[in-house]
């Protein structure tokens, strides 16, 4: 299973919702190229409207019982995710778990469709 990391938290809430959506369309990208995928974002963003907080240290224990559950982290590069705090230490924690760790540029899902995982870059 693949665990999608990606940036989220941002304190203007348009951005919020931009990488919320950015991170489901992989998603569904990754899904329907029959791979298995956990995103935390997909997961997470509808719940904030519930009053939970949008922060790591918030998320970190979740997301590091998903982490564990998952065979490889692959990092979702949208604007922002070199600063984000989370996707560095979810990339620190699956590292430390002796997960592979594969980047994603957005623009390389075309039309929807992932790329197989021999397309996807390591690190």
């Amino acid at each position: 299973m693949i665990y999608l990391a990606s940036p989220y938290s941002h304190p203007d809430p348009a951005v919020r919702e931009l990488r919320f959506r950015e991170a489901c369309r992989a998603a569904a990208a990754l899904l329907r190229a029959g791979h298995a995928v956990f995103s935390p974002i997909a997961y997470s963003h509808p719940l904030v409207a519930h009053g939970l907080p949008t922060d790591w240290s918030f998320w970190e224990r979740h997301d590091r019982e998903h982490l564990g559950r998952c065979d490889e982290v692959l990092v979702l590069m949208l604007d922002g995710w070199e600063e984000s705090v989370g996707v560095r230490e979810e990339i620190r924690i699956a590292r430390e778990m002796g997960k592979p760790v594969r980047f994603l540029d957005i623009a390389r899902l075309v039309g929807g469709r992932a790329m197989s995982a021999g397309q996807i870059s390591a690190s």
